[in-house]
């Protein structure tokens, strides 16, 4: 059954997403606390239920979630943690830094190649702790979720071999050492990532061992993350750590109380503070169409008659038809998704929660806010014109000899005044520009979500932006991405090479161009609406001109004085009219500021075009050397393109409300 035009898309699901990373068991400082550890740990999760429980959360409790839990799975602190959220009920995913095999065989600790080669077949090792820790991993891995992170598994695989046939080759150590720990690193990117709140059980010694407790720690807080630091030597102490320069003085507590400080924290993840809160609902009571307004077409029938193209162009219809939600996953979207499904060890249930989740909600936010945009947009054009018509049309009277019907004119102005002010009372009655401003900024991202969600990558919590009057539309994209969760596969480099090219590439070049193309209409937009602006003032001049000459004519009596006497007041009408039309034309260009959405436009395609020629240089590649750091590098570098064109847009738009064109 199709959703009628009336019907809301129920809000996303809300979620607390933690992380959990920390010092294994065989670290000197964790094994002595590890009761007193455990038992922090379990107060700090029952803190959150109970906050949570106590928390209305923005889109209602009907839309809990149980709260996730990602980590690495690594003994010690991970799997500490691990079996503390299963008894909880959370959802537990594990970001894998390599193959499933792999991962079993680093992690299990094994002393020999012999064992290792055991572990990577997925036999029982002869080493008893070996086989102790390979038995608790297998055990873990059959209750959680997973995402492997396999694509440098054949080099670590020799690395590990290499590394344990010869424990006295310093060199083979090295490099062992060297590529598992950036390989850890990556996978404590995506546990940053995809956390609200990053707990660390770390003894605050280090910052500089890659894939380390410490390294994890400063990068969360160098991208804005919130850090629960657990001191294992000092557990019951636990702090926040909020900044990079906290990391300066972590052996100083923080004035704040910390409790208090994770209830609030929980609190903003579940949108209860006062901005979300009273408007994370919004989208409930938009009202999606099957196509644009056709009153409404102002703004868009002047980038139509400016930008370009022949009369046929120019006067053709402008109706929007809006791709229904449910049929966007067979309509634009077919080929991506068919590609999401296409690739290697793709989970193919995870891609259907893309289409259901994030590209209808995308179609139906989309069509929303297209709407209002002409509302807003064609409103304030209408305005402008109006404000015009008004006078000369007031004036008009004059050279058509209807000094007795003058009231009629004056009605006529009376009445497109009244207009001007009727849209601006609706206009802001009903909050054209904020809730376009709004609706917009869901929409874009999540047009852009899907890219990284085939990847398992996310933007981190704290590099979303702030709106500049409520933070409600990031809030809701976050949470619909976030409910998607993450993929369940090993990624491969043939899995990467699908994203690389079936994915990134398409929607890095299709954006691309349609910023140039838009970039160039927009231009000639611009210039044109300048170019005749600057010719009524022209003529405006050249009718005050002309008619001062024939004064001049008709003192010399070379011109008959009569003639100009009646002909004086079309001078009159000419005179007002051009330079008003003037005004109007030059209101519209400075409120539609196409020269600096051009601009901006012209500055994305360029950077998406760096983009596009990074990934031609990838598309090139070995297997081997296309790895999960260098195709979410370019990910995230087109993230960030996109996420800066956003605020660009909103730094134009943003202060011009509708209004009376004064």
């Amino acid at each position: 059954m199709k959703r009628s035009r009336f019907q809301a898309l129920p809000s996303p699901q809300l979620r607390i997403s933690l992380g959990i990373t920390g010092h294994r068991s065989e670290h000197p400082g964790f094994a002595p606390h590890r009761a007193r550890i455990e038992a922090v740990l379990a107060g700090i999760f029952d803190r959150i239920d109970a906050q949570a429980k106590a928390t209305t959360p923005a889109f209602g409790r009907a839309h809990m979630a149980p709260t996730r839990l990602h980590c690495l799975l690594a003994d010690g602190t991970d799997q500490l943690a691990s079996e503390l959220a299963l008894q909880r009920g959370y959802e537990l995913i594990a970001l894998l830094p390599f193959g499933p095999a792999l991962n079993r065989a680093i992690n299990s600790m094994p002393k020999s190649a012999a064992d290792a080669r055991a572990l990577l077949a997925g036999a029982t090792p002869a080493n008893a702790a070996a086989a102790r820790h390979a038995e608790v991993l297998d055990t873990m891995s059959a209750r959680v979720g997973t995402i492997a992170l396999a694509d440098s598994d054949q080099r670590l695989c020799a690395r590990l071999i290499a590394h344990l046939d010869r424990p006295g080759d310093a060199e083979a150590a090295r490099l062992y050492g060297a590529e598992s720990s950036r390989q850890v690193a990556i996978a404590g990117g995506m546990l940053i990532e995809q956390s609200d709140l990053l707990i660390a059980v770390w003894d605050g010694v280090t910052t500089a061992h890659p894939g380390g407790t410490g390294h994890t720690v400063a990068a969360a807080v160098e991208l804005g993350s919130a850090v629960l630091w657990i001191d294992p030597a000092s557990p019951e102490d636990w702090r926040f750590l909020s900044a990079p320069e906290s990391l300066a003085q972590r052996g100083a507590g923080t004035a704040a109380d910390p409790a208090s400080q994770l209830d609030s924290l929980v609190q903003k993840m579940l949108g209860a503070d006062e901005d979300v809160g009273a408007r994370a609902n919004s989208l409930d009571h938009e009202t999606w169409s099957p196509r644009s307004l056709r009153l409404a077409h102002g703004y868009r029938r002047i980038e139509a008659l400016f930008g370009g193209g022949g009369l046929r162009d120019k006067l053709r219809g402008l109706t929007d038809h809006f791709e229904h939600p449910d049929q966007i996953g067979e309509g634009t979207c077919a080929p991506m998704l068919a590609q999401m499904r296409a690739l290697p060890g793709a989970d193919q249930t995870f891609t259907a929660r893309v289409e259901s989740e994030v590209m209808r909600r995308f179609a139906w936010v989309d069509g929303i806010s297209a709407r209002l945009s002409d509302a807003y947009r064609g409103g304030m054009t209408i305005n402008f014109l109006l404000s015009s018509l008004a006078i000369v049309g007031g004036l008009a009277y004059l050279p058509l000899g209807a000094s007795n019907s003058k009231w009629g004119f004056t009605l006529f102005e009376l009445a497109l005044l009244g207009g001007i002010l009727l849209i601006t009372s609706v206009g802001v009655r009903k909050r054209w520009h904020s809730r376009w401003f709004e609706t917009r900024r869901v929409a874009e991202y999540l047009r852009h979500a899907s890219l990284m969600l085939a990847l398992g990558a996310a933007r981190s919590p704290g590099r979303w932006p702030q709106g500049a009057e409520t933070s409600w539309p990031e809030f809701y994209a976050r949470q619909t991405i976030r409910g998607v969760g993450l993929p369940r596969i090993a990624i491969t480099n043939a899995y990467l090479r699908g994203v690389l090219t079936g994915l990134l590439k398409p929607h890095v070049i299709g954006q691309r161009d349609y910023h140039s193309g838009k970039a160039d209409r927009l231009t000639t937009v611009h210039h044109r609406l300048d170019h005749m602006s600057e010719r009524l003032f022209q003529f405006a001049v050249a009718t005050v001109t002309i008619y001062l000459l024939l004064k001049v004519g008709v003192a010399m009596h070379r011109i008959d004085g009569d003639w100009l006497e009646r002909a004086s007041k079309w001078f009159t009408l000419l005179g007002v009219a051009f330079p008003t039309f003037g005004a109007s034309i030059a209101g519209i260009r400075y409120f539609g500021d196409f020269e600096r959405f051009a601009a901006i436009s012209q500055i994305t395609a360029a950077k998406l075009d760096s983009i596009a020629a990074r990934i031609a240089v990838l598309e090139g590649a070995s297997d081997e050397e296309l790895t999960y750091g260098r195709v979410t590098a370019l990910a995230h570098a087109t993230d960030d393109i996109v996420f800066a064109e956003i605020e660009n847009w909103q730094a134009v738009f943003g202060g011009k409300q509708i209004s009376v064109p004064v």
